[in-house]
């Protein structure tokens, strides 16, 4: 770990290098766990979900950012998903 620190004080230009690269890694992992953990169509284990995407709420949005987006239901795929739903 030391000699991390001299090559550190030797070549100072690394500094904003290894600031920026810390940066992303740690955006990519927290983004990472933040889909993870609150968004719906993430899924770790589909042997006790073998079909996720009946669970997912169309009203709320699933993107990370959305403007102006407003959800309708299809007639036509409300009435196969009903009838599909009493076999």
């Amino acid at each position: 770990m030391s000699a991390f620190f001299q090559l550190l004080r030797k070549r100072k230009e690394l500094i904003p290098l290894i600031g920026f690269t810390g940066l992303a890694a740690t955006g990519a992992v927290s983004a990472a766990f933040y889909f993870l953990l609150t968004k719906s169509d993430v899924i770790l284990n589909k042997t006790t979900n073998p079909q996720p995407w009946e669970r997912v709420d169309p009203t709320k949005p699933q993107k990370l950012i959305t403007i102006n987006q407003k959800w309708r239901p299809v007639e036509e795929l409300e009435l196969v998903k009903s009838l599909t739903k009493n076999l």
